[in-house]
């Protein structure tokens, strides 16, 4: 079974404003099969100076199924060729506002985003909620409290 098929019984539900309906916005959508993100769209016109952010309305609200959580993120293209990063970008199961979206232009231009543009890609995965314990001391691992660089460079 493939992931298209895996997927399909799970059902993100989703609303869109009166504005993106009135602008003929499509729905959020794979652009391809077997891809994993959903494409998100800005449902505004804006020019993004060097170095700053801005935060955009998508013009959809969703209601993503108990046990999942959003995940939006950049879209390679942009982000490799534009420097047009995705911040924050975690849509809880009991959210239901606007989805909007923070994108930072890391470029030393003007970026400029069409109203429809694709501007990030939101991931639909399961979640894992935790106990959370607090404790004296925790168990010795091989790595412990190395941190960046500890594995070495090769």
């Amino acid at each position: 079974m493939d992931i298209d098929t895996a997927a399909s019984n799970i059902v993100l539900e989703i609303r869109l404003t009166e504005e993106a309906r009135i602008k003929g916005l499509p729905l959020p959508s794979y652009s391809r099969k077997g891809d994993a993100g959903i494409d998100l769209r800005s449902a505004e016109q804006v020019a993004i100076p060097a170095g700053q952010r801005v935060v955009l309305p998508t013009g959809v609200h969703l209601s993503i199924p108990s046990g999942f959580v959003g995940v939006i993120k950049d879209r390679s293209g942009l982000a490799s060729r534009e420097g047009i990063h995705i911040m924050a970008g975690v849509i809880d199961s009991n959210y239901r506002g606007e989805v909007k979206v923070v994108v930072l232009n890391t470029s030393a231009a003007k970026y400029n985003i069409e109203t429809g543009e694709r501007i990030a890609q939101m991931l639909i995965l399961p979640l894992a909620r935790v106990n959370i314990v607090e404790k004296d001391k925790l168990d010795v691992t091989n790595r412990n409290e190395n941190g960046w660089g500890s594995s070495g460079k090769d």
